[in-house]
């Protein structure tokens, strides 16, 4: 049976093979999210790890349509999926093109677009009048050496206009980037309803403790420096150093799992670490009225992923330039600092990772548009620094004072009233 153009496309330049990691990347959106949906699955195969961790996200209420690859007859994809069960049965249904489908909250593109930039666009184009209203389309591309740019480039200009998150997920043969498309508006709400996402840039080390990748990379480093110095130097001991500071640079980039308090009025910490102060202030920036600021400075042995501390849509983000001075002083009000502006049911609500005498680097995974559940990782800040949370003060009772010691995602500091 003739294909629609959308999925012949895919068929074409599906030549990348979407592994279980960039699977379940992919599938981050449906996974996270606990109302009854409607998911559309574009090219898939019976044995593709992204039909299975797409029917392991259904919950009861949800229904899957599935539009087989151009590779794959839709009878044999009805055969795989009867042989799964009734209740599997119930819930996912294959069709023979993708003019059957109905809209989608969440569609998801089982095979890796390539092609040209014109190509892409066509491809996107033919998806998008699938989507309900504020659904999300996730797609990956190829990465690296195998990256083909036309593609690639216009996943990009499409992420700057419509982006709600991209993912390098390097554990896939070859490595691809997953991107996540919103193309019309959502209610932030819908932020409340939402599990945190999938986050493929944390590597587990066991159940409960990931690593971020940037201390994968910087553990990396470490090492190779160590093996050149060893060759440069074979008879020094001096290889000893980089080589041992290996694992403390790795763990200090720890990313442990973490409890989210299910209490709907709760606002956690943003990050580890210990209240330095808690007080009522004008911010022009943000807006008219007082805001109530929670100020938590982070040491260089704390855990420095940062999670939101409320459920919410971010709206605005933007870096204000300063100096570095030491997080606990009262300096470094001043000092360079990332705002993650977010809409809520109860206002808006700040958080600002602030640098600090050492900490440099600040990173933000949470592009203008996404939806970030209470606690779900949105970034970090590598070394000492210190993060503060703006809440409207006419909404929320702080329950921490200057002193007290919080757990990012866990630890609540306030609560809505």
């Amino acid at each position: 049976m003739t294909q629609s153009p959308a999925v012949r496309s895919l068929g074409r330049f599906g030549e990348v093979r979407i592994g279980e990691r960039a699977a379940r990347t992919l599938a981050a959106e449906l996974a996270r999210c606990d109302d009854r949906k409607a998911a559309l699955l574009v090219g898939a195969t019976p044995d593709a790890p992204v039909l299975a961790v797409a029917i392991e996200a259904l919950l009861p209420g949800d229904r899957l349509t599935v539009v087989p690859a151009g590779s794959t007859s839709p009878a044999e994809l009805r055969s795989h999926v009867a042989t799964l069960g009734s209740w599997v049965a119930d819930r996912v249904r294959v069709v023979d093109t993708l003019a059957e489908a109905e809209a989608a909250d969440v569609m998801i593109v089982g095979e890796a677009l390539a092609g040209t930039g014109e190509e892409a666009r066509t491809t996107l184009d033919g998806l998008t009048k699938y989507l309900a209203e504020g659904g999300v389309l996730s797609v990956a591309t190829p990465a690296g050496p195998s990256r083909t740019a036309g593609a690639a480039a216009e996943l990009d200009r499409q992420s700057a206009l419509h982006g709600v998150g991209v993912d390098l997920v390097l554990r896939n043969q070859p490595p691809v980037r997953v991107h996540r498309f919103r193309f019309t508006a959502v209610n932030a709400a819908t932020a409340a309803r939402l599990a945190p996402a999938y986050r493929p840039s944390s590597v587990p080390l066991t159940r409960d403790m990931h690593i971020d990748s940037n201390g994968v990379a910087a553990a990396g480093i470490a090492l190779g420096l160590a093996a050149l110095t060893r060759v440069v130097r074979p008879k020094s001991k001096l290889w000893l150093v980089p080589a041992l500071a290996a694992a403390p640079v790795a763990a200090f980039f720890r990313d442990p799992e973490r409890d989210v308090p299910e209490d709907p009025s709760a606002v956690v910490a943003a990050a580890d670490g210990r209240v330095l102060s808690v007080q009522r202030l004008h911010d022009e920036r943000f807006g008219a009225g007082e805001w109530l600021r929670v100020a938590v400075f982070l040491s260089v042995l704390d855990v420095h992923v940062n999670r939101s501390p409320v459920a919410g849509k971010v709206v605005d983000y933007f870096v204000a330039d300063g100096g570095f001075a030491n997080a606990m002083k009262p300096e470094a009000e001043h000092n360079v600092a990332a705002y993650t502006v977010l809409d809520t049911e109860h206002g808006t609500v700040v958080v600002a990772q602030r640098t600090g005498l050492i900490a440099r680097r600040i990173v933000q995974r949470a592009p203008v548009g996404s939806l970030l559940a209470r606690g779900e990782r949105f970034g970090l800040i590598r070394f000492g620094s210190r993060t503060d949370v703006y809440l409207p003060v006419d909404a929320a009772d702080p329950l921490v004072g200057p002193g007290d010691k919080v757990v990012g995602g866990s630890s609540v500091i306030a609560r809505w009233r």
